[in-house]
């Protein structure tokens, strides 16, 4: 069993003005995921210094941010393919539009909308544990797939 925190939308200057309670399941977790808008480069570090992180860039994100991370990534977890994108435009049909990117993957996390979101399209769990100053999400993969919002 492989456990993943995932994160969406910080928007903040470092991790210290992370919730405690988070900073605990970082601690927790195998791997941390983000999917974007960390906006200052201080916080991918600081992110780095708990844990492995994959990450991708969203648009809020710093030029130094952007240069150094794709817009997109599917890496492998315990035998499952993981999405992973921050998203664009209106909240409105963003599952589907992220959905669009991603071919022959079990789960895609997104952000963007700084709505959570839990769904399944076209056979991939799309999971977006919403904004990070109020929530975060933690995605457990064995055999199966849970994947849990855990609001602050």
């Amino acid at each position: 069993m492989v456990k993943l925190a995932v994160l969406t939308d910080t928007h903040v200057g470092s991790v210290r003005e992370l919730p405690g309670a988070m900073l605990k399941a970082l601690a927790d977790a195998d791997l941390i995921v983000h999917t974007g808008d960390f906006t200052e480069m201080a916080v991918l570090e600081g992110l780095r210094s708990l844990k492995d992180v994959r990450a991708v860039r969203g648009n809020m994100d710093s030029r130094e941010i952007q240069m150094a991370l794709p817009r997109k990534e599917i890496f492998g977890v315990a035998g499952k393919k993981i999405g992973l994108i921050h998203g664009w435009g209106t909240p409105l049909g963003i599952a589907g539009r992220v959905r669009d990117e991603f071919h022959d993957v079990d789960v895609i996390i997104f952000g963007h909308s700084h709505t959570s979101c839990r769904e399944r399209i076209r056979g991939a769990l799309m999971f977006n544990p919403g904004r990070c100053r109020e929530s975060y999400g933690l995605l457990t993969i064995s055999e199966d797939m849970s994947a849990e919002v855990v609001r602050l």
